[in-house]
């Protein structure tokens, strides 16, 4: 197979989207445009690729190091046109490589299986230099338009803005999306000319060399909506939607069981026979194992969520593990570096952070805690707060195996409650509790008979 590398254009800015930001940093589904276009690319069989940069370059360098190895970047630090991106990449192709993708990096819903049928149709006319991508849309407004001669063969790219009505009529239009040959490719960069109304050097000129010399071969995609790209927010949300429908489809056919309007990133992993409830959000490097159970409402971002695990709705997480068959939730906040044992329970309106429960060990109702861990079928009752910070540092609670910690209790840190020892209820800890003892802080209870009537007398008289 011929060594193929890609050439994403992402140097503009794109002012339409309102935003100082460039705009291939833009993301959708947890992934930006440009990283879309990569991973279609990467798809299709390529395997490097150089993405010219310019507005905001070192953010979008920064934003492609999960690449590193894979791309290059070259930069254009003056926007002069499609052509001249291209002429600012080919210092970076790789000595060896023989075809060249061009493509622009607003364009998140390209598929991998277009772009190798792109390179299959250059690939079956040896004579051919370039080939491209071309659809039908009912709208073309915007686009460059496909010219063909008498005999059907492309002929040339007629931008939008340098068309006549003739050839603005045309539906037939020119996605950007190109396979070269490298030494033609050289060649015709440098034949070109800014005769266009922008003075700008057009890639597309380079489609009209080709096609004097030795042809364009034209491969036509059925799905135009592939092939867009994005150039405001509305469209920004248009493709969003649709990336979210394909994830939630694939994973459908891969057993796991998807409904209603649950968003899920390009990166999450998800095993057979899980459930993903409706208005459920997935983010980042989540991943849930088979026959776990994500209920409504639901935000997980970069999540751990076991086998048979079940997060009841509403159900809040980030950066966090969910062990086998634990529960959490209604109502739960796993903040950064929780990590909830096998069996373990987390219940409704608990925050756990930097806190570890073991096996088995629960926290079911109102309770904060904060810099602990939890021994194995230990038991926290509702109210307890760990009171981890002090005003300038951190501080760890430490429960043992089988303790158990009545309502309404504060653990004030650093302290350990022993193997199961008990607290009771409405006590302040203050001091370590050693194993197997009853830990225990109250101000005595007074009862004052028939005070009750005298004291709302009292209250009344003062309204």
């Amino acid at each position: 197979m011929a060594q193929i590398t890609a050439i994403v254009l992402a140097a503009g800015q794109g002012t339409r989207m309102k935003s100082a930001r460039a705009k291939v940093l833009f993301e959708l589904c947890g992934r930006s445009m440009v990283s879309h276009v990569l991973e279609a690319t990467f798809a299709a069989g390529v395997s490097n690729a150089v993405v010219v940069v310019g507005h905001q370059a070192d953010s979008v360098r920064a934003a492609l190091g999960a690449y590193e190895g894979r791309v290059r970047t070259a930069l254009q630090a003056e926007q002069k046109g499609t052509g001249h991106a291209v002429v600012c990449a080919l210092d970076e192709l790789p000595a060896d490589s023989e075809i060249a993708l061009v493509l622009c990096g607003d364009t998140p819903l390209l598929r991998g299986e277009d772009l190798a049928k792109l390179i299959a149709g250059l690939s079956a006319h040896p004579e051919a230099q370039l080939s491209m991508l071309t659809c039908h849309v009912e709208d073309p407004t915007g686009y460059g338009r496909i010219v063909r001669n008498a005999e059907g063969a492309i002929t040339a790219i007629v931008e939008h803005r340098d068309a006549d009505e003739a050839v603005r009529a045309i539906r037939e239009i020119n996605p950007a999306m190109y396979a070269v040959r490298v030494p033609f490719l050289k060649a015709a960069l440098s034949a070109l000319k800014p005769n266009n109304a922008q003075g700008e050097y057009y890639f597309t000129d380079v489609v009209a060399i080709a096609a004097k010399e030795r042809g364009v071969v034209g491969v036509t995609s059925s799905d135009p909506t592939s092939l867009g790209g994005i150039n405001d927010r509305v469209q920004l949300e248009v493709a969003e939607r649709e990336l979210y429908q394909r994830i939630a489809d694939r994973f459908r056919r891969e057993g796991v069981s998807v409904r209603g309007s649950a968003r899920i990133d390009a990166s999450v992993r998800i095993e057979p026979e899980a459930v993903i409830e409706d208005a459920v959000v997935l983010r980042g490097l989540t991943t849930v194992g088979a026959g776990a159970m994500i209920d409504v409402g639901s935000v997980l971002t970069n999540v751990s969520v076991a086998a048979g695990a079940k997060l009841k709705p509403y159900t809040v997480a980030t950066q966090s593990t969910i062990g086998e068959r634990a529960e959490i939730g209604p109502f739960s906040h796993l903040r950064p570096d929780s990590v909830i044992g096998e069996m373990a329970h987390v219940g409704n309106f608990v925050e756990t952070k930097k806190t570890t429960l073991h096996k088995g060990a629960k926290a079911n109702h109102l309770a904060y805690l904060g810099d602990g861990e939890i021994g194995e079928g230990a038991n926290v009752g509702a109210g307890t707060i760990f009171c981890n910070y002090d005003g300038f540092k951190k501080h760890k609670t430490d429960i043992g195996k089988g303790a158990f910690i009545g309502s309404d209790s504060q653990l004030v840190a650093p302290i350990r409650i022993g193997d199961n020892a008990y607290v009771a209820t409405g006590t302040t800890v203050t001091r370590d509790v050693p194993d197997g003892a009853l830990a225990i802080s109250r101000v005595k209870q007074e009862n004052k008979e028939g005070y009750a009537e005298r004291l709302k007398a009292r209250l009344k008289s003062r309204t």
